[in-house]
């Protein structure tokens, strides 16, 4: 290929982009086709309204006093507009080779509903809900423990350590002094007042053991044997997990009443913490379905929903978490992992939608091309409303049955290109090889 080909490729590449970039702007006033007096205007008259600066379409910074071409990449020098010339249009119609070069695609202005889907992350943690302390009302001290790591599962009922408490010895004693006292009373036939204050007596003694935590069949297992055992079984209080635990060892250690010994978590449900940000909560609420996915089972889904939310948004992402209550029947699932969290909420309805891609964000302006029938091409600015799954609401500037551009190789985001471009379409009528303006170099379509 010659470097004039070259160049006219370039050219023709450029022209074409900006026929239809034209429209995404609606910066040039240009109507097809031209008026009999503007198709026969002398070059001599062309020339007098020719500007003193020439700039190149693809280096804006270059710029030049007389015309010719550009000194980075050779491409012919266009006349540079100044910032005060108004430039606007209502069309552009262009020919069918050029919809078929550059793969058009339309699409219908349709009216519908459009859910909000919102994807977030989050971290899996413990619901705290089913988190248990293990701790005793009494000083003692661990003598034997059958739990000791981190990690380990128990179930309800099973033995945790047995504890030596001086206070639990007087207590064992007292309460089978008073059983002993209310039997005697009773077999020497005293007095009912008299054995009713003995069996009151038994009831305090008995109460004060359940108030330690000491169950029934621990109660009657004391009476069976007749004397108070030197240490005391102490029994899981729930099922799950062990996660916390005080201390390195816990056999030998001293314990204070309240000390927390042990944390019992149920896995069989686990809390998704999510991070929602600002523009998202309109949309979520409490009880609003959730489902999250995790990387260690690929395609598998968990359905749960939103229980609550923090107090306040956090300071420095501007999110706000929200606690996802997850079923975990198979325990499949472990605290700490990550998780993608998906959230489908209802949107709008009876509204009217078009692909995201087709609308253009000039600044503070939102535009659309409209297609006609007639292969005429309308720049038209829109109100937007919620956006969601690749889909557009439009609050005005549409009517239904209208049909937008939703090709991406007409977004041009340069400016100093758009112009450039639209400068040689109506700079020359024809290239200097007989091609019409605007053609591929090399693609002739009869």
């Amino acid at each position: 290929m010659t470097p004039r080909s070259v160049l006219l490729f370039v050219a023709g590449a450029a022209i074409g982009a900006g026929l239809l970039a034209v429209l995404l702007w609606g910066v040039l006033d240009l109507s097809w086709p031209p008026s009999p007096a503007t198709a026969s205007e002398e070059p001599s008259t062309m020339a007098e309204t020719v500007p003193d600066l020439y700039t190149c379409g693809m280096h804006p910074d270059v710029i030049r006093h007389e015309p010719g071409p550009c000194p980075i990449c050779g491409m012919k020098l266009v006349p540079r507009k100044s910032d005060t010339e108004e430039e606007s249009g209502e069309g552009v119609r262009v020919a069918q080779g050029f919809l078929q070069n550059f793969a058009v695609r339309t699409t219908e202005v349709s009216r519908g509903s459009l859910p909000i889907s919102i994807r977030t992350i989050g971290v899996l943690a413990h619901n705290e809900e089913r988190l248990v302390s293990v701790n005793t009302k009494f000083e003692g001290w661990i003598e034997k423990a059958y739990v000791n790591n981190v990690g380990e599962s128990v179930a309800e009922g099973d033995l945790l350590f047995e504890i030596y408490s001086p206070q639990l010895v007087t207590t064992q004693r007292e309460y089978l002094a008073a059983m002993e006292y209310a039997k005697r009373l009773a077999a020497s036939g005293a007095y009912p007042e008299a054995i009713a204050r003995a069996e009151s007596l038994l009831d305090a003694a008995r109460e004060r053991l359940r108030y330690w935590d000491i169950t029934d069949a621990q109660i009657d297992a004391l009476e069976d044997a007749g004397e108070a055992s030197r240490t005391l079984r102490f029994f899981a209080p729930a099922s799950g997990f062990i996660v916390a635990k005080m201390g390195d060892s816990l056999a030998g250690m001293k314990l204070e009443p309240g000390m927390t010994v042990l944390k019992i978590a149920d896995h069989s449900t686990l809390w998704a913490e999510a991070k929602f940000y600002e523009e998202d909560l309109r949309h979520v609420h409490e009880g609003t379905p959730a489902s999250i996915e995790v990387d260690a089972f690929p395609g598998r889904i968990w359905d749960g929903r939103i229980l609550f939310f923090r107090s306040a948004v956090d300071a420095e992402t501007r999110a706000l978490t929200a606690f996802v209550e997850i079923d975990n029947a198979d325990l499949a699932l472990r605290p700490m992992m990550y998780v993608d969290v998906s959230i489908r909420a209802e949107g709008v309805a009876h509204a009217l939608i078009v692909p995201a891609e087709s609308v253009l964000h000039t600044g503070e302006r939102s535009v659309v091309v409209v297609a006609r029938d007639d292969r005429t091409f309308e720049p038209r600015e829109v109100a937007l409303g919620l956006a969601s799954e690749g889909m557009q609401v439009v609050t005005s500037g549409l009517d239904v049955g209208e049909r937008v551009v939703v090709s991406s190789q007409f977004l041009i985001d340069s400016e100093s290109n758009l112009k450039a471009a639209i400068a040689q379409l109506l700079g020359d009528g024809e290239s200097n090889d007989g091609e019409p303006a605007g053609a591929m170099p090399g693609h002739h379509h009869h």
